[in-house]
């Protein structure tokens, strides 16, 4: 059911009560003035405001609302027709009460994102703190805390108002947060066996999970090179917060050693990566990801490739040099990468109207196939598999037409180095045939068994890679159907066909494998076997190795343009 059925009194204070400043017919705007059935006694008339009669009509509806007799339908009636009248209207943009509007439609929209994406396009109250706030708090009782956290930042960038008050909500947002992890890292863990939850089916990010097999690993963890703990606050001269609003040439100073800030690199959820210079050597560079509440957890997951990951392959999945572990922060030091991400070059190929060349689209497959065959086969799930986490990396020397299959000469430092990984998953740590119930919540990435409530594990990680190829191919997310088969049953397939001029056999055959993985085959081989027919149609003529060498050549400059 709805959210609003089950935070019924939370959400009538948010939308109806006077006290909390949220009523449904207050306004700043002194442009929209309720209309009353007497003239104002100074002998004023003001204009008549379409919204009001709109308005009266949805507080009676949720006046007489009871979820336990009705499903609300009446309520989301009232609403929808009051957002297809009003919202082309400049009128209202700025109008709070209408913003509330939205903001019980999306309460009841099975799509929210949708809702809130549609909020932005149409510029309601960007610029009201209420939008950021109510957003939050809706996406926090959905346990979508990451989600929760960038609504907040989203907000405070764009200078919402009263900005105080927002900047207070997400504070009181983050003490929750540190709230819920110190809760859990009071429970005990057995520390000698995998972690067993009673039961085969689990969440492997929810924080109780993460937080237990913290503290089963928390003596192997502090042992690792690199691991730096402190039970103090982090106490330079710097305040790391304060590299949320400006961050470029300040220094901060971390296990003796000074880092410049040149920029930030990225942003996540709960992070921040910073490109910074070492002790003012130009020439020394890094990533910093700063990180708060602190989370140790991808200083392990990094730790587990250096063990397990062969040395050929090991530049593919990037390098964290040092963690410094506070009680208010967590800084992971790692190799800072300044070729772009997958997702750059996709967009570069967005901005100009074309598809990424062909011979890209194939090597980049080639090379994902070998990082997720590499990694499941010694049993790590990457778990947040898109694009933006998919560097570029750059070889020094020039590209020849040998070793492109073997990956050996110039070819070993040329393709991808997938990062940040705080979804990682290591098998080892579970029972055997443990499968998982989590929900990534990434638009556009959740794999089928998620988007129909069904257990799942590799897939997370070979759905991620058919939605990279789709939009390499086609500059857009996939969507997928579901289609009757001979067989009497069903089987997945992207909506959008490919072009007449594309490899059609080698990519339906990708998509029908990987969307359509049978549990009884095993899934390293369909991954070996998907690289090798690449490999194969690119080997089968020198002409194509010397197109992709000039199409890698000419998306570098590209991207530096860009």
């Amino acid at each position: 059911m709805f959210l609003y059925a089950r935070f019924l009194n939370i959400f009538i204070q948010l939308f109806i009560s006077a006290p909390l400043g949220f009523s449904l017919f207050s306004t700043s705007s002194a442009n929209h003035m309720a209309v009353t059935s007497r003239a104002p006694a100074n002998g004023t008339v003001y204009r008549e405001d379409p919204l009001l009669p709109h308005l009266w009509s949805i507080k009676a509806a949720l006046d007489k609302l009871d979820l336990s007799q009705t499903d609300g339908a009446d309520v989301y009636e009232l609403v929808s027709h009051c957002i297809k009248t009003f919202k082309n209207s400049s009128e209202y943009r700025n109008d709070t009460r209408f913003l509330k509007i939205w903001l019980i439609y999306m309460d009841f929209s099975p799509n929210y994102e949708a809702v809130f994406r549609e909020i932005e396009q149409l510029k309601i109250c960007l610029d009201k703190a209420l939008l950021y706030e109510s957003y939050a708090l809706f996406l926090e009782a959905k346990g979508m805390m990451n989600e929760a956290h960038l609504v907040y930042q989203s907000g405070i960038s764009r200078n919402a108002e009263p900005i105080e008050k927002l900047k207070k909500a997400h504070t009181y947002f983050l003490e929750r947060m540190q709230a819920i992890i110190d809760a859990c890292s009071h429970k005990k863990v057995d520390g000698g066996s995998p972690l067993n939850s009673g039961s085969n089916c689990m969440n492997p990010w929810s924080i109780s999970t993460l937080n237990n097999l913290l503290q089963k690993m928390n003596a192997q963890i502090s042992k690792y090179t690199g691991y730096h703990a402190s039970n103090k606050c982090y106490s330079g001269k710097v305040a790391l917060s304060s590299l949320l609003k400006s961050a470029r040439n300040k220094v901060i100073e971390i296990g003796g050693k000074k880092y410049q800030i040149k920029g930030c690199a990225g942003k996540g959820g709960f992070a921040q990566v910073y490109k910074a210079s070492i002790n003012n050597n130009a020439d020394d560079i890094v990533a910093l990801k700063i990180q708060k509440p602190p989370f140790p957890w991808e200083f392990y997951m990094y730790r587990q490739l250096d063990k397990r990951i062969p040395e050929i392959e090991r530049l593919s999945f990037g390098y964290a040099h040092k963690l410094h572990l506070y009680s208010d922060y967590s800084i992971l030091v790692s190799d800072f990468l300044s070729h772009g991400t997958l997702q750059d070059a996709i967009n570069t190929n967005v901005c100009t109207g074309a598809s990424m060349d062909e011979v890209l689209c194939i090597h980049y497959t080639i090379e994902m196939l070998s990082m997720l065959q590499s990694l499941h086969a010694n049993g790590i799930i990457h778990g947040d598999f898109k694009p933006d986490n998919l560097l570029m990396r750059n070889a020094r020397d020039n590209l020849t037409e040998d070793g492109f299959r073997t990956r050996s000469g110039s070819w070993r430092e040329q393709g991808l180095c997938l990062v940040d990984w705080g979804r990682g998953i290591d098998l080892h740590l579970f029972p055997n045939k443990t499968k998982f119930n989590g929900d990534c919540r990434t638009s556009g990435f959740r794999c089928i068994q998620m988007q129909e409530n069904k257990p799942w594990t590799y897939q997370v990680d070979t759905y991620g890679l058919c939605v990279i190829v789709h939009m390499m191919l086609h500059n857009s997310y996939m969507e997928i159907e579901k289609k009757a088969s001979l067989d009497g049953g069903y089987t997945y397939q992207p909506k959008m066909p490919f072009k007449r001029y594309q490899k059609v056999e080698l990519w339906k055959k990708l998509f029908e494998d990987l969307l359509n993985h049978d549990p009884k085959e095993e899934h390293l081989k369909i991954l070996g076997n998907l690289k090798t027919s690449f490999q194969d149609y690119m080997c089968s003529n020198p002409q194509l190795i010397k197109q992709l060498k000039q199409s890698l050549a000419k998306q570098r400059i590209s991207m530096c343009s860009s």
